[in-house]
């Protein structure tokens, strides 16, 4: 059974339209005008327990919204939706229990003081005892690794830190399922590494169910064996990875290294040729025809090395989102 099911949910926000000058003012004042901008237009998907589901778009294509009528935070426009059970925008106190919504961007702790007086609020108003409080930040500051940087000001701690600090904060109820709207966002390499690797660890001693938005797909890719591409409001994928390539980009990239240079027309007919440099050379080529033409170059080239691997997942996407395809 489906902990996530969304059926044909949109949002339309009406945006008032105003003209320039003094005669557009007043017209704005005595005489309001709007338009309709569709935010999210008419999607579906199921997300099973447990699963650890990508969420991608580009700036504005509708990702926040979703996440926003998913938690109950704005009420949709149209559809039908529910989330461990519940309706979201009905706020029902045991499905807040339910879920977290953690923003890259947006923070919950108090600024001035230690994360463990924010976590303390957090537990009683989740109605969590002594005890058990203790046993939970336990847990989680050790799967954090923040040893004792939950005792110092927050505004003292660096910006890796104090997103694990978030994180604990935010599951600290240990809810069914987390809402992470980019949440590596801003940190370094190393920072974001042990986020993901957190969030891998929760998810398999806890089997939450998440639901991750992020511009860094090294976040997907490590965390998500299932991706959902929203474009411009409509969600125009639905599957896993390799699906996503195989989909979305056709040809693979074959790179070659040659024993002695080879002039262009010798290279000809093996594929798109993409780059030749001395004796590196690098074809694109049709999946279909792959096998045949890796053979070909065996057979009929003086090779020392090839590989052969798919174009990077952000560039694949970045494609999709260029060129504007639709389910």
């Amino acid at each position: 059974m489906a902990i996530i099911d969304v059926e044909n949910l949109s949002k339309v926000y009406r945006i008032p339209v105003k003209e320039e000058g003094i005669a557009g003012t007043l017209r704005h004042l005595l005489n309001r005008q709007y338009r309709d901008v569709d935010a999210v237009k008419s999607i579906s998907f199921t997300i099973a327990p447990g699963e650890v589901v990508g969420f991608l778009g580009a700036n504005g294509a509708g990702k926040t919204t979703t996440l926003k009528m998913l938690t109950g935070l704005i009420y949709p426009s149209g559809g039908r939706l529910s989330v461990a059970g519940y309706e979201p925008f009905r706020r029902d106190p045991e499905f807040l229990r339910q879920i977290t919504l953690v923003m890259g961007q947006k923070q919950q702790l108090i600024w001035d003081l230690p994360a463990l007086d924010s976590l303390k609020v957090n537990a009683a108003v989740y109605g969590i005892d002594e005890a058990e409080y203790r046993k939970r930040v336990g847990e989680l500051s050790e799967m954090l690794a923040l040893g004792g940087k939950l005792t110092q000001p927050v505004r003292k701690l660096s910006l890796g830190e104090r997103m694990k600090c978030e994180l604990l904060a935010a599951l600290l109820h240990r809810p069914q399922v987390l809402f992470l709207d980019e949440p590596t966002l801003g940190l370094d390499v190393n920072a974001q590494a042990a986020v993901r690797d957190f969030l891998r660890e929760y998810n398999g001693r806890y089997g939450a169910t998440v639901l991750l938005t992020s511009h860094y797909m090294a976040d997907i890719t490590a965390l998500s064996e299932r991706v959902l591409l929203i474009h411009q409001g409509q969600l125009i994928y639905d599957g896993d990875l390799d699906g996503l390539l195989a989909r979305f980009a056709p040809c693979r990239s074959v790179q070659v290294e040659l024993a002695r240079p080879y002039s262009r027309t010798d290279l000809a007919g093996y594929g798109d040729l993409e780059m030749v440099s001395e004796r590196e050379v690098r074809f694109s080529v049709e999946r279909e025809a792959l096998t045949r033409t890796v053979s070909r170059l065996l057979a009929e080239l003086e090779v020392i090395d090839l590989s052969v691997t798919d174009p990077p997942v952000e560039e694949v996407i970045g494609r999709v989102f260029a060129a504007g395809a639709v389910a």
